[in-house]
Formats: structure tokens, C-alpha cells, sequence
């Protein structure tokens, strides 16, 4: 009989800490927030999860409206694992994209790049770095003067004659205020302050969806970041074109390949609203975009597993190519890499090596859902990269068109 209670003691404390394990894993592995719609059924959470909450409302608003409530993640629907926020909303629906565009964008200011030296008579000065500008830094006026472009400051340093120049900026969310005296440059015979400006950029991404209630659109998955400063470029405007994929520089380990494209016209397709860590958000001008109608999958709904993405790799049409989902993550401190995809189609990974720059943005299509969008490549395993959730996207497009104060159709 000892032994009996002896072996049962030890199943039970086995048990309890397989259970224990389970519990841990599950609060980890899980989001803080989930989101439920009428059709979402029991697909919340993987068996043996299930989340428990009180009734749907009778019905949710097209155009992002909500309601929220307390729920409880449980194990095989008895064991507390984790508390949650529950908001209750229509499903999304959006229209696929996967089809390139050119990205025109002009920044508010202009972006310091990079500080460097002046060589005069005297020998060599730097006067952009010791009035303090940095890399990342955002000019705003020059004396007094809105800066509109780069031009505009080289051209009024060149006509100072060595006159103090009264700068205000922006660094992050702070504001400056400083003093250049510009050197004049022994070899050019011009006056110069040693630093080197970004008022805009050009580059070819993907539409990852549209609006479906709305002229918005939302891309890229990631935000432009200014390659000096590495810092997100602020948006004064822009505008999207349509694109043609003209070419592929196949990447390789250390080594990322890029899509080789050009503006199909320079007539603008679209505006642009948000240059934001999650992507690229506007408005469009017409309907040159649109693809077919897709809901859109809830973030504890993304499983591992077979998947597949929307992309063009040639010309303007965009196909579909096989991929897997090998990880999930809900931190939200990485919010483009909240999953790992890794390209198995062999068509796509004999044409491009894997994912290369200028496929951000391309749809991850599961189970006849959105999932997500493709952000980044790994340099050194250019089959694998990571991906955003298209709920987060999704999310931020809607917050675009309540700012800009359009109404749902």
C-alpha cells in the first residue's frame, strides 16, 4: 500500500508540474489582448486553451467601432492561466494587395544625415558639430526661414560671408535652438557648414491591403528609415505611383538582394499619411490597387505552419508563393517581428535566393485569412524573415482614416 501512495504521489507531482508548465508556457505564448468577432468561434487560442468572456454585443460597428471586456485564458477550460482584454469587433475585411508601388516621400525640415569638416585657410573646422547638430537631427528654420529643402540651406550659407546662422530642430521629441558660423572652403572658395542634409527619399515597397470602407491603404509593413541616421524619416508629404518590377539582384547569406523596379508613371496614385514604424498609410486616388476581398485573421488566430505570401517579383502582377510560419510572438516592444516566415516555394527561393528588399509589405495569407505582411530578411538566411500581424496594420489604417476625419462607406 506504501508503495501505492508512494507512485500515486509521485504521478501527481508529475502531473502538477507538466500542468505547471503548461500554465507558464501558455502566459508567455498568448497576447494581452484579444480580439472576437461573431464568426471567430473557438479559434482563439490553441487546444487545450480556451478563453472564457461574457457575451458578444448584439453588433459591432463596420468602421472600427468596439466594445471591451475582462476574459480568462484557461487551460482545458478549467485551470487560470492568464487574465485578458477582450474587445469585441467586426471582422475586418480588406482588399489584398501584393502589387508594387513607388514611394515618393518628403520629410518635414530637413534630416541631418551626417556632420562633417570644412578645410580653410586655417585648417580644419567643423562648424555644424560644434554648434552641437548630431546625426538624426530635424532642421526647421534657418534664421527664421521655414526649411522647405536642402538647397535652401546650402544657399543661404553660401550668401552668409561668414555670418552667424541662428538654427532651430528638432532632436527626437525635443526642440533646439543653436548658433552656426559657417567656414568658408579653402578649395570651393564657399561658405560652408560641414554637414551633410536629406530632405527626401524615393524607394519601391508593396501594398500589403485596402480599405474596403475606405480610400485608404496600407504598405511596406515597416517604417522609411533614414539610412544614416536610422532614424523614421517625419513626414511633412508624399505620394505613392504605380510600379513595374523590372529586375531581381538575388540575395544570398550576408549579402540581401533587392528588387530592381522603376515608376510606371508619374502621375500619383495616392497620398500619403503616415510614415510610421508600422508602415506606410494613405489614401488613394483611384482604383488601381484593389485586389480581392479578404478578411483579416485576429492576432491569437496566426498559427505555425503551411502559409503562403502575395508577391511580384516581375512586372506588376503579383503571385503566390509557398512559405512557412516557424514562430509567433506577441512582444510588443518588436512590433514589425511578430512572426518568423521562412520561404520553402522553390520557384521563388531559384528566382530571388529568398526574401529580398522591396517585398516588404507582401500579404501572408493563411487559412483564407490576412495574417500578416513581410517586414525584414535575416542577412545571414536570406530564406527566413521576420513579418508584422495585419491586425496591427490593420489597426493603425483605421486610426489614419479617423485623424483625416473620412467616414466609412
Amino acid at each position: 500500500m506504501k508503495l501505492f501512495f508512494r507512485l500515486l504521489s509521485a504521478a501527481l507531482g508529475c502531473a502538477a508540474a507538466i500542468v505547471f508548465s503548461l500554465c507558464t508556457a501558455a502566459a508567455s505564448s498568448t497576447p494581452s489582448e484579444i480580439s472576437v468577432s461573431a464568426d471567430s468561434g473557438d479559434t482563439f487560442c490553441t487546444y487545450p486553451l480556451s478563453v472564457d468572456y461574457g457575451e458578444l454585443p448584439a453588433a459591432a460597428e463596420p468602421d472600427g467601432g468596439s466594445a471591451a471586456s475582462d476574459g480568462r485564458i484557461k487551460l482545458f477550460g478549467i485551470i487560470p492561466v492568464k487574465n485578458v482584454s477582450v474587445r469585441f469587433t467586426e471582422r475586418p475585411v480588406v482588399s489584398l494587395g501584393g502589387q508594387p508601388f513607388g514611394i515618393r516621400l518628403y520629410s518635414e525640415g530637413i534630416m541631418v544625415a551626417r556632420t562633417g569638416s570644412v578645410q580653410t585657410s586655417d585648417g580644419e573646422r567643423f562648424p555644424a558639430a560644434d554648434a552641437g547638430i548630431c546625426s538624426g537631427d530635424l532642421l526647421l528654420t534657418a534664421d527664421g526661414k521655414k526649411l522647405l529643402s536642402s538647397s535652401e540651406l546650402s544657399e543661404l550659407t553660401e550668401k552668409s560671408g561668414g555670418r552667424s546662422i541662428v538654427i532651430t530642430g528638432k532632436r527626437g521629441e525635443r526642440d533646439f535652438r543653436t548658433t552656426i558660423r559657417p567656414s568658408k572652403d579653402i578649395q570651393l572658395g564657399i561658405f560652408r557648414i560641414g554637414l551633410w542634409v536629406r530632405d527626401s527619399c524615393a524607394g519601391i515597397g508593396t501594398i500589403t491591403f485596402t480599405d474596403v470602407h475606405s480610400c485608404a491603404f496600407a504598405g511596406l509593413g515597416h517604417g522609411i528609415i533614414d539610412s544614416d541616421s536610422g532614424q523614421i524619416v517625419p513626414l511633412a508629404e508624399g505620394d505613392i505611383v504605380p510600379a513595374v518590377i523590372t529586375g531581381i539582384t538575388r540575395g544570398s547569406a550576408g549579402r540581401p538582394g533587392s528588387l530592381c523596379g522603376s515608376f510606371a508613371s508619374d502621375k500619383s496614385a495616392g497620398t500619403i499619411a503616415a510614415n510610421s514604424e508600422k508602415g506606410i498609410y494613405g489614401f488613394l486616388s483611384g482604383s488601381g490597387f484593389q485586389g480581392q476581398d479578404i478578411p483579416v485573421a485576429f492576432r491569437q488566430e496566426v498559427r505555425r505552419g503551411e502559409a503562403k505570401i502575395y508577391t511580384t517579383i516581375s512586372g506588376s502582377a503579383p503571385e503566390w508563393y509557398d512559405v512557412r510560419i516557424t514562430d509567433i510572438s506577441y512582444d510588443n516592444i518588436a512590433v514589425t517581428k511578430n512572426m518568423v516566415i521562412e520561404i520553402t516555394d522553390k520557384r521563388l527561393l531559384e528566382s530571388t535566393g529568398g526574401i529580398i528588399q522591396g517585398m516588404s509589405g507582401s500579404p501572408i495569407v493563411q487559412n483564407g485569412c490576412l495574417v500578416g505582411a513581410v517586414t525584414h530578411v535575416f542577412v545571414n538566411d536570406p530564406c527566413c524573415g521576420y513579418g508584422i500581424f495585419a491586425e496591427n496594420m490593420f489597426d493603425l489604417c483605421r486610426s489614419v482614416v479617423q485623424k483625416s476625419g473620412q467616414k466609412a462607406s
